[in-house]
């Protein structure tokens, strides 16, 4: 297929580059010059998101937040402008629900059909192609993409109509924070209590509480590796869409806001973009001590 891929950062860069190795043509744009790794591989480079728009059969967007995804399909030159009846585009990135059937409004107006897409899994899931897609919109676009889905990811589900892709990640990042935060406590806890935390993982593993936060998050808490796979201020954003969705459904959501002071926190540290599970941060300084720490 002729495919448009727009936003070439730590995510939708292996995205693309599984797109260009299934033997997609692929016509790409971002507002940094675009990876060699995939220019090397016969990626097209673009000048806007309009002509990539015009080249291609289906558009994916993949940046960062809600404003980026408008800028990004309705800005000037933006993808809108190339947009012929018959096209699909398809926004991965995680945005604000309410907004996403806006933007589904205005391209459906325009003759095209509109997929949220959004994903998760992280870095490590981009490059393995094994994230998981969660899909709002039409079937019959849904079935067209869904092989360019299979380059990229392994449980892809097609939950709704648009919107409904965007809510199942909002949802998903609920649980990554309170399960980040979860691990962080515990071994916090038991690290404090002068057991060795890696052997407490290792433990717990097998377990009913295992988890693959507690496997992955895990992992990097121990080894304190905070260089970023999935940014705080991107879960930041993620949970803010979660708050600000419960306000207007008249919903609480206690433990998801706490987990956003704890991320605010590290924020505050100068951790914006550490990993999220430098969530545990927050935690070692109301403790007064860190993980692995005699």
């Amino acid at each position: 297929m002729k495919v448009g891929f727009i936003g070439l950062g730590i995510m939708g860069t292996p995205m693309a580059g599984h797109l260009l190795d299934a033997g997609h043509t692929l016509y790409v744009h971002d507002i940094k010059p675009v990876p060699a790794e995939l220019t090397t591989k016969g990626a097209i480079p673009c000048p806007s998101g309009a002509e990539v728009a015009a080249a291609a059969e289906v558009i994916i967007t993949m940046v960062p937040d809600t404003p980026h995804v408008g800028a990004a399909l309705f800005g000037e030159n933006g993808v809108a402008a190339g947009l012929s009846a018959g096209k699909i585009v398809v926004d991965m990135s995680s945005i604000s629900p309410i907004e996403t059937k806006e933007y589904a409004k205005r391209i459906n107006d325009l003759g095209c059909s509109y997929l949220d897409a959004p994903v998760s899994g992280g870095e490590v899931g981009a490059k393995a192609a094994s994230l998981t897609i969660m899909v709002g919109g039409p079937q019959e676009a849904f079935d067209t993409v869904k092989p360019l889905f299979e380059k990229m990811g392994k449980n892809i589900t097609l939950v709704g109509g648009n919107g409904d892709g965007q809510t199942t990640k909002v949802a998903n990042q609920i649980i990554v924070a309170l399960t980040i935060e979860a691990v962080a406590e515990a071994l916090l806890f038991a690290s404090k209590a002068g057991a060795d935390p890696a052997k407490v993982r290792q433990a717990l593993m097998g377990g009913f509480a295992s988890s693959r936060i507690l496997e992955v998050h895990g992992e990097r808490m121990i080894n304190r590796n905070f260089t970023p796979g999935f940014r705080i201020e991107l879960h930041q954003k993620d949970l803010n869409l979660a708050l600000n969705g419960a306000k207007a459904l008249n919903l609480s959501l206690p433990h998801t806001a706490s987990c956003q002071q704890l991320f605010n926190a590290c924020a505050a540290q100068g951790g914006a973009a550490w990993d999220h599970s430098g969530m545990l941060r927050a935690l070692e300084l109301l403790a007064g001590h860190e993980v692995g720490s005699k």
